[in-house]
């Protein structure tokens, strides 16, 4: 297997080992407390601290469905943070994020009477190497949902906040950025491709991410870890591309009678169109040297043909 040393400096953060070695340990959990609270900012959300829960969930019975979070944290209020990196496109993507939110509210029910249903807020958060078919067409980086009211526009609860990071949309050069987010979106989309720490990224949290995501600093238990990570990266990339590719070819090659077919007809249309017109200038042409030999005025040859008069004078 070809070694990532070979190819860049850092580790790449799209990989389940890159996201968890730069947001998921312990040591690091100020980076993930520093990019949540620039991500969230418009939700008024100022984490302090957090504490890594467990992220496999369970289902109520044996029979329900479990799942496992990428990162799941509380901030010291006791709100909820699912975080997930998201690598490839899949069917019912919307319908995952949501059912996955339901399990840290109803982690926070409490059995027995005397319970109000006063819940905290969860955010899912998902950070995305692909974008949505129906995004906006300014091509949104950062989607922020809640549940609202259609009529009024107005936000009907606001302890429910799903955040969908579309960073194929970024596409800011390092001379372009202007906040401390666009500075975190453009390390996460360029941190493997570096081959030096870039001289305008220099704040203190961001020199942590360079300093922790060095591969030949990894030890070979994680070295080993990233490898595998990456080739499944790199296949479930390749297998992406090509499905693409394929079904490019197919609607290709479908649809490719048809364009002939329609431009064939169009051609013909014109084709008839030309002959038509031909046929009508010739017929006016002899009716223009019938009233030319008949003395008629050139006005009136011009005004009943259509012919100008230096057409007239050549008959």
């Amino acid at each position: 297997m070809e070694s990532h040393s070979e190819k860049s400096i850092f580790i790449n953060p799209f990989t389940d080992f890159g996201f968890k070695k730069i947001f998921g340990e312990e040591p690091n959990k100020d980076l993930l407390i520093d990019f949540l609270n620039e991500l969230l900012r418009e939700q008024n959300v100022t984490i302090k601290t957090l504490t890594y829960k467990k992220t496999e969930r369970l289902g109520v019975s044996d029979i329900d469905r479990n799942v496992v979070f990428d990162l799941y944290c509380e901030n010291e209020e006791g709100e909820k943070f699912i975080v997930e990196m998201q690598k490839a496109k899949q069917s019912f993507f919307k319908d995952r994020t949501l059912f996955y939110s339901t399990f840290p509210i109803q982690d926070q029910g409490i059995k027995g009477e005397g319970w109000n249903y006063k819940l905290k807020a969860v955010f899912a958060v998902a950070i995305l190497d692909f974008t949505f078919d129906d995004a906006d067409r300014d091509k949104p980086i950062v989607n922020r949902v809640q549940l609202m009211d259609r009529k009024s526009c107005k936000v009907f609860y606001d302890k429910l906040t799903y955040v969908f990071v579309q960073m194929p949309n970024f596409n800011k050069d390092i001379d372009q950025l202007e906040t401390h987010l666009d500075k975190w979106f453009y390390v996460l989309k360029n941190l493997n491709k570096f081959d030096r720490i870039p001289e305008k990224i220099k704040d203190k949290i961001f020199q942590k991410v360079f300093k922790i995501a060095q591969y030949h600093k990894l030890t070979k238990e994680d070295r080993q870890a990233y490898e595998e990570s990456l080739k499944y990266y790199r296949d479930l990339k390749n297998s992406l591309d090509t499905a693409n590719q394929e079904g490019y070819i197919r609607a290709e090659n479908q649809y490719r009678p048809l364009v002939e077919k329609a431009n064939q007809q169009k051609e013909q249309a014109l084709y008839e169109k030309e002959q038509a017109l031909l046929r009508e200038k010739a017929a006016m042409q002899k009716l223009a040297g019938k009233m030319k030999k008949l003395g008629e005025p050139m006005d009136t040859i011009i005004k009943e043909t259509g012919l100008s008069a230096k057409e007239i004078e050549g008959l």
